[in-house]
C-alpha cells in the first residue's frame, strides 16, 4: 500500500455495466486510492447503489440520460478538485487494475516527473480474453511503433488510453479537460494530443498492470496478433466522425493525420466485407464521415 493513497480519486463512467464485474473492479480501486467516483450515464439501474454497496469510499452519481465518457469523466475530476485531491486515476467499467497498480504508477510518476512535465502515466492493459499484453504507442508514418514495456520499464508514447491513466489535477488545469462534443470515441486521442502539443510527456508503466478489453469482441486476424478489435455499429460512427473532427485541429499530430486518412479505405473495406451487420457498419459509418465533414459534434442522431 502507497502511502499516497489519500491523494488519488478513481473515476469510474459506466454504462449498462455488468455488476459483478464493475463491483470486482471498485473493489480493487478501494484497496489503492481513497476514493471512488462512479458516474452512471443514464442506465436506469435502480439497484446500482445497493449492488455496490456505496459508502464513504464510494460515491456514485447516477445521470438521468446518456450523456457522454467525457462528460462523465468532467463530472469525476470535477469532483476530484473539489474534495482536494491530487490525481484523478480514470476507468473503465470493465477494467480490472492488478492489487498494485496504482502504487506503480504512482512511483512511475514520481520518478518521471523529476527530469519532465509528465501529463500522464497509463497501465499496461492485458486483454481478458487472450491473456496478450497491449502494446504503447509512438505514431510513426506509415506505421505506428508498437512497444511493450517490461516490468522494469516505463516508455514514452504518444497518447494513452483512457482507462488505466493517472492523472495530475494541476495537468488538467493546464491542459483542460475531455472534450465533451466528442462524446465517447478518440476522446483520449484528443486529450494527449492536446497535452503533447504544450509540452508534456506521456509514459506508459511496465509495472503496472491491469485486465482489460478493448472493443466489444476479437476477430481473427493475420496482421494483429491476438485479433481484431470489433466494435458496434454505433461506435463505428462515433470513430469514423470524430477522426475527422480531429483533423481540423493545430494540436493534433500531423503524422497521424496523414496515416489515418489512408486507414479509412481499409477501415471500410473489413468492417463491411468481414463483420454483419453489413448493412449497419456500412450506414454507420458513412454517418460518420458526413457528420464528420459537416463539423456535427455531441451525441449521435437518433
Amino acid at each position: 500500500m502507497t502511502d499516497r493513497k489519500n491523494s488519488v480519486c478513481a473515476v469510474i463512467v459506466t454504462y449498462h455495466p455488468e455488476i459483478n464485474t464493475l463491483r470486482t473492479n471498485i473493489e480493487r480501486c478501494k484497496e489503492q486510492v481513497e476514493r471512488v467516483y462512479v458516474f452512471d450515464n443514464g442506465s436506469g439501474i435502480e439497484a446500482l447503489d445497493a449492488a455496490l454497496a456505496a459508502g464513504d469510499d464510494v460515491v456514485i452519481h447516477q445521470a438521468p440520460d446518456n450523456v457522454g465518457l467525457a462528460a462523465g469523466l468532467n463530472q469525476g475530476v470535477a469532483f476530484a478538485k473539489r474534495s482536494g485531491f491530487d490525481f484523478v486515476l480514470l476507468l473503465d467499467q470493465d477494467s480490472l487494475p492488478a492489487p498494485d497498480m496504482v502504487p506503480s504508477l504512482l512511483a512511475a510518476y514520481a520518478e518521471l516527473s523529476k527530469k519532465q512535465r509528465v501529463a500522464a502515466v497509463g497501465a499496461t492493459a492485458v486483454d481478458v480474453r487472450n491473456g496478450l499484453a497491449m502494446p504503447f504507442v509512438r505514431i510513426k508514418f506509415p506505421f505506428n511503433q508498437k512497444i511493450y514495456a517490461a516490468d522494469t520499464m516505463s516508455v514514452q508514447c504518444d497518447f494513452l488510453i483512457t482507462s488505466g491513466s493517472l492523472v495530475p489535477l494541476s495537468v488538467l488545469d493546464c491542459v483542460g479537460n475531455m472534450d465533451e462534443g466528442l462524446f465517447i470515441d478518440n476522446v483520449d486521442l484528443d486529450w494527449c494530443f492536446r497535452a503533447v502539443a504544450q509540452g508534456f510527456s506521456l509514459f506508459g508503466v511496465g509495472s503496472a498492470h491491469m485486465g482489460h478489453a478493448i472493443g466489444d469482441a476479437l476477430s481473427p486476424s493475420h496482421f494483429q496478433k491476438g485479433g481484431a478489435f470489433v466494435h458496434k455499429p454505433i461506435r463505428l460512427y462515433y470513430i469514423m466522425r470524430n477522426r475527422v473532427l480531429l483533423y481540423r485541429r493545430k494540436t493534433t499530430l500531423q503524422r497521424w493525420i496523414f496515416q489515418d486518412v489512408l486507414r479509412i479505405p481499409f477501415k471500410f473495406l473489413r468492417m463491411v466485407l468481414l463483420h454483419s451487420p453489413r448493412g449497419q457498419y456500412l450506414g454507420c459509418m458513412l454517418k460518420g464521415l458526413r457528420d464528420g465533414i459537416l463539423g456535427r459534434y455531441g451525441p449521435a442522431p437518433k
